[in-house]
């Protein structure tokens, strides 16, 4: 028979999902009251900026999101009619394609960035010390979370670094 949850874990799966939407959730209004469009858009830029050439697949920014294809495909239309990405045809698939941030897709991003520091501060640094930080990211690591890999990656004035 397989061994069932403990209590304690359990009770730490319901507090991360709680958290996770909590914090999420203000953070998203955050960016709202800003006036910035939402948490989504914010992520899709960062990864088309950090990627090679400023472009992606649809699926390669998929995987990087963790969207199911059907809301990253929604994204994209989003991004391209607003100016922030363009669509480009793979010139060795023509079949395939490629999503390529644009100037202005740069540019909100960057600006986004104050509004979504200012959100992380907030809902997440305020509340813990830097030790506490880096303790919570062993832990999440664990979990499978690569929180080294996010460190690594970390965003400064709006501009992905590495």
């Amino acid at each position: 028979m397989k061994r069932k949850p403990s209590t304690e874990a359990t009770a730490a799966w319901i507090r991360l999902m709680r958290v996770q939407s909590r914090v999420f959730n203000a953070v998203e209004q955050d960016l709202k009251k800003a006036g910035f469009p939402p948490l989504a858009w914010y992520d899709a830029l960062l990864e088309l900026s950090r990627a090679p050439a400023g472009e992606l697949r649809p699926v390669e920014l998929e995987k990087q999101m963790l969207l199911p294809q059907y809301s990253t495909s929604r994204l994209i239309e989003r991004l391209v009619d607003e100016g922030l990405a363009v669509r480009r045809e793979c010139k060795i698939d023509k079949r395939g394609q490629f999503v390529e941030i644009t100037e202005t897709g740069r540019e909100l991003q960057k600006k986004m960035w104050s509004a979504y520091s200012a959100g992380i501060e907030k809902h997440v640094g305020s509340k813990l010390s830097d030790a506490d930080a880096v303790k919570l990211c062993g832990l999440l690591d664990r979990l499978g979370c690569s929180c080294g890999e996010a460190a690594s990656l970390a965003v400064k004035d709006g501009v992905a670094i590495r």
